[in-house]
């Protein structure tokens, strides 16, 4: 036997003013979150003494190391189930959004969004001390602490809470444990599935009947470690063209003392500064940065910079936060004397790139030489009759007989042999009168050719 569902009237509403659900303009705002608490609400805050931070996420993809954050929303709940704020906004990954047929979250509508970098102070500040609540909470943690650790930060997330591993420990009479499934069965209206505003509202609205419900029956709440467990992401990537400039060396290094040089006191490290970008240098990025590796490396493809994922020799500039992180790219460019910049300072010189010298085009003549006109065999000559597909090797091929074909060399197989018994005749006289017949008469045709 279930525990029965609240009543319909505890259902509440869900609303968002000016968030990611509203029009294509819209940037980010507030999600309201008008319920009220189920009547178990001071024996879940008994049972159950957190706050929570109710989030959803929606991703360009699944994979956390290599997908970005698209959209934002978080709902904030006190230990009795009662809402204490919102907040929801649109991010600017610089990325392909990928599927746009299940969030609806295209380039034009993301144009113009804050970076995750940007937010990140309010973020962490509506998670700080809180239990992390999320449908698949697993994904949605994971995809916001690698972008802090893109942009070099952390968040100060100790556990979390997944409420679909919940529902399923609960024994609750729905067909699956999907979202949608679980509002349906407890009557909470979700108008915009795989919108992050909508489904954090809901959810937050969920989550006080699943902890009424794990109350009842005496269940801990299966909470995760939020520590330790990522892997650095990827950073993204550029295009990769080809650069139509010639490489003009290395970036110059101008003054060294001027505001963003890269003061390190690390042996052979280079601090350029006041030189220019030229067209067609080129230019690798190492590290954490504010922009996204793949915004960073568009900008430099599309003013005519040549980037690579590797230093070399012919490496004009290495573009990094941190010249000491002790990364690969960073270890050659000091052993290699390369002139290293910072983020800040590379986007300054960015802005104003001289122009490069082209590369030698190959030039197409206007008149093309006349195509020589193939000449068909004749069907009459033995070369037509030994080439594959004309007709005369077709009317002289014969159909299969079952046996073997002879083999080239199986033809000349009883002279061969006859050089051999005759040669060894010569080495032993006594040999039978049969054998002597055969030798004579090779002999003889040997002393003929002669």
């Amino acid at each position: 036997m279930h525990p029965t569902p609240p009543a319909a009237t505890d259902s509440g509403t869900v609303g968002l003013v000016g968030g990611s659900g509203g029009g294509p303009g819209d940037r980010g705002g507030t999600v309201v979150v008008a319920a009220r608490a189920p009547g178990a609400g001071l024996a879940i805050a008994d049972r159950f003494p957190y706050s929570y931070a109710v989030v959803d996420v929606e991703g360009s993809g699944l994979r956390a190391r290599k997908d970005r954050v698209l959209s934002i929303a978080v709902v904030l709940l006190g230990p009795d189930g009662t809402a204490e704020g919102g907040w929801s906004t649109l991010l600017d990954p610089g990325c392909d959004p990928g599927p746009v047929h299940i969030h609806g979250l295209t380039r034009e509508r993301l144009a113009g969004s804050p970076t995750f970098c940007q937010v990140f102070d309010q973020l962490a500040e509506m998670l700080a001390g809180r239990v992390l609540v999320a449908h698949n909470a697993r994904y949605d943690w994971q995809m916001l602490a690698s972008e802090a650790m893109r942009a070099g930060r952390s968040l100060t997330v100790e556990q979390r809470l997944c409420t679909w591993v919940l529902s399923r420990g609960l024994g609750l009479p729905v067909r699956d444990l999907k979202l949608a499934t679980l509002a349906e069965h407890w009557g909470v209206a979700q108008t915009r599935p795989h919108d992050a505003a909508d489904d954090a509202a809901v959810l937050a609205l969920l989550l006080p009947r699943l902890l009424g419900v794990a109350a009842e029956q005496e269940l801990e709440l299966p909470l995760a470690s939020c520590a330790g467990e990522i892997v650095a992401p990827f950073p993204g990537r550029g295009p990769r063209v080809p650069c139509a400039y010639v490489n003009p060396g290395r970036l110059d290094a101008v003054n060294s003392e001027l505001p963003g040089a890269m003061n390190s006191e690390l042996p052979g490290a280079v601090c350029t500064v006041g030189a220019a970008l030229v067209q067609g240098m080129v230019t690798v990025f190492t590290g954490p940065s504010r922009m996204t590796r793949e915004w960073l490396e568009t900008a430099a493809t599309d003013a005519g910079l040549k980037v690579t994922d590797r230093v070399s020799g012919s490496t004009s500039v290495l573009v990094t936060n941190d010249v000491s992180s002790g990364s690969r790219k960073a270890r050659a460019a000091l052993a290699r004397e390369i002139p290293v910049v910072d983020e800040e300072t590379f986007l300054r010189l960015l802005a104003d790139v001289r122009p490069g010298v082209p590369r030698p085009q190959t030039v197409a003549t206007d008149v093309d030489p006349p195509a020589a006109e193939p000449r068909a065999p004749l069907a009459s000559s033995p070369a037509a009759a030994r080439k594959p597909g004309t007709l005369a090797a077709a009317a002289d091929r014969k159909p299969p007989t079952g046996r073997r074909r002879a083999r080239p060399h199986e033809a000349t197989a009883q002279p061969r042999v006859r050089v051999l018994r005759a040669r060894h005749a010569e080495e032993d006289p006594g040999a039978g009168a049969g054998a002597g017949a055969v030798d004579a008469g090779v002999a003889g045709s040997a002393a003929a050719g002669r």
